[in-house]
């Protein structure tokens, strides 16, 4: 599923008053820590990950790309030491959030 910008600027909105469920430790990206949050995102829809051992935003920007090809999700955004994923419900009747519809460009 790929995002508009106004659609990533909904769901940071949105995860603004979440907690950090996953963290990302010295180990960096592994195969539980994909279980995890592949898991958390099927109860939840919308995460935030927050990256405790690693500082330098390429290495955040790294893991973050792969948790979220591994975990067939998108990469909402990445502000400081957190990363935000969503990943819609694959059951409709169980989806918590809805997207608006993308923004048409403008004439």
């Amino acid at each position: 599923m790929e995002l508009s910008s106004s659609q990533r600027k909904f769901l940071r909105g949105k995860a603004h008053g979440l907690k950090a469920i996953v963290q990302v430790g010295h180990k960096g990206f592994s195969g539980s820590l994909a279980k995890n949050v592949d898991s958390a995102l099927l109860d939840h829809e919308l995460l935030k990950v927050k990256f405790v051992d690693f500082k330098l935003k390429e290495q955040k920007q790294e893991i973050a790309s792969a948790i979220a090809a591994a975990t067939n999700s998108c990469l909402v955004g990445l502000v400081g030491h957190t990363a935000i994923f969503f990943r819609q419900h694959p059951e409709s009747e169980k989806r918590r959030i809805v997207i608006p519809p993308s923004k048409g460009t403008r004439p």
